[in-house]
């Protein structure tokens, strides 16, 4: 008896429990929102000029009709200087057949980010693009960004169905003439 006892105490104490996540970063998730230390949905470094670029979305995956925020950091390469003037930010479908362009606002520096906030009101793909001006001379970052989950076949994607479509109408209707003309000269055959 004192040895079941103690087995079942053993398997008791190293069975393993379930543990359900709520925390994200040691803070609870049900407070979580664009203002919120969140992970990115992406994160993007580049160098242009004299200068490292490193941008992030926030929320992690932006939807349609929700805030969202975009914090730029600009850095000198040489001596990781911030930059202090101006930033544009303007947004572009990124689209081969549109041309919007909207300014999502101006922004200057603090604490070394340059915070944009946003609203998209439909899912899609969009170019952020940042413009600053440093010692005269422009400069330009274009950023990719995504939306809810826009229609997944993109232009190239439908010329591709058109085509794939005209191509099977075209086989039949020769298929159907060949099949007429097959049977008039087996008729004709008969007949002779």
């Amino acid at each position: 008896m004192i040895l079941l006892r103690i087995t079942m105490t053993t398997l008791v104490l190293l069975l393993p429990y379930n543990s359900f996540a709520h925390h994200v970063l040691g803070r609870p998730s049900y407070s979580l929102n664009e203002s919120s230390n969140t992970p990115p949905s992406m994160q993007v470094e580049t160098r242009i000029g004299k200068y490292y670029v490193t941008y992030m979305v926030f929320p992690a995956f932006p939807k349609p009709k929700q805030q969202g925020r975009i914090n730029l950091y600009i850095k000198k390469i040489k001596d990781g200087v911030p930059f202090k003037g101006e930033v544009v930010f303007t947004v572009l479908d990124d689209s081969w057949f549109s041309s919007n362009k909207e300014v999502l606002g101006a922004q200057y520096s603090n604490d070394a980010i340059f915070r944009q906030g946003f609203i998209f009101q439909r899912p899609g793909y969009y170019l952020v693009r940042a413009e600053f001006i440093s010692d005269k001379e422009p400069y330009i970052v274009d950023f990719p960004l995504r939306i809810g989950n826009p229609w997944p076949l993109g232009p190239i994607g439908l010329m591709v169905g058109i085509i794939v479509i005209m191509l099977l109408v075209i086989n039949l209707k020769v298929r159907y003439k060949l099949q007429r003309l097959q049977a008039v000269r087996h008729r004709e055959e008969k007949n002779n």
